[in-house]
Parts: structure tokens; sequence; C-alpha cells
């Protein structure tokens, strides 16, 4: 009669906990990393705090530029005050004028 020893052998124990561990892993990886995960999260938030900011920027811009058509409007403006800004954006003057520069932040 034959016998068949073999040992018993622990590594069937250790099957489910090790798929388990694996799973886990690589969920809590793309939790964290994935598109939508914690990290993710952060950066959109910076990101969209960068974009605030340009915002409010864009708007001061706007309004200042609003400000300054305003200015352009029938009636609040003389006329050779709008001839001078002329020339001086467009940089045309004659040999004989005298232009007078002021800095824009000391304007206000």
């Amino acid at each position: 009669m034959w016998t068949r020893q073999h040992k018993n052998r622990n590594t069937g124990r250790l099957i489910v906990p090790a798929i388990s561990a694996l799973f886990l892993a690589y969920f809590g990886f793309h939790a964290y990393h994935g598109e939508f995960g914690i990290n993710s999260k952060y950066q959109l938030e910076a990101q969209a705090l960068e974009l605030n900011e340009e915002l409010a920027a864009i708007k001061a811009q706007r309004l200042e530029l609003e400000r300054r058509v305003q200015l352009m409007h029938d009636g609040t403006l003389e006329k050779d005050m709008l001839d001078e800004q002329a020339r001086r954006s467009l940089n045309v003057s004659h040999s004989d004028e005298i232009t007078i520069m002021l800095d824009p932040a000391a304007a206000n």
C-alpha cells in the first residue's frame, strides 16, 4: 500500500489576504493620484485660485478701459485734449510742438 505524504502548507491561507491587499493598494493609489483623486483636487483648487486672480485683473483692466472710453464721449472731453491724446498714442507731432509727458501713475 502506498501512502502519500505531503506537508501542510500555509500558502493557501495567504492567497485571499494578499489579493485583498493588492486590491486595496491599487484603489488607494488611484484614490490619491488618479484623475479625480485627492491630489488632483488640490491642484484644481490652486488652478481655480489662479484663474480667479486673473479674472479680477481682467475685470479691473476692463473697468479702466470703460472709464477711458467714457471720457471720449461727446461733451465730456474737449477737442484739443482728444487731439493731444491721439497724437501721443500715434506718436505723431510736428517739430515746433512741445509735448509734456506725464507719468500715468502720478496722474491718479
